[in-house]
């Protein structure tokens, strides 16, 4: 069974399993994850489980530092991150 972590379900839209990828990476509250950074956090778990990971990931985390479920992010939003973490991905190694 995957352990909760209250100080990551504040952000509404983290799931268990993407709780203990995050903890897997250090990453362990909300303040992690503004430190480090949605796309860089992203970018990391991707890397590390390539088939698993999806942009909505980004998305999650992305909306939930601005407080709003990712389906509410703006089109624009989501493109812009899809975008840019297309390019990080493909100019990294």
């Amino acid at each position: 069974m995957v352990s909760r972590n209250p100080e990551l379900e504040i952000l509404p839209n983290l799931g268990p399993i993407s709780t203990k990828w995050l903890r897997e990476i250090g990453v362990h509250s909300r303040l992690d994850v503004e430190r480090v950074g949605a796309m860089e956090i992203y970018v990391q778990l991707k890397r590390r489980y390539p088939d698993r990971v999806s942009l909505n990931l980004l998305y999650g985390l992305e909306a939930g530092l601005r407080g709003v479920h990712w389906t509410k992010l703006p089109k624009e939003t989501k493109e812009r991150l899809k975008r840019e973490a297309a390019r990080v991905l493909a100019s990294e190694p």
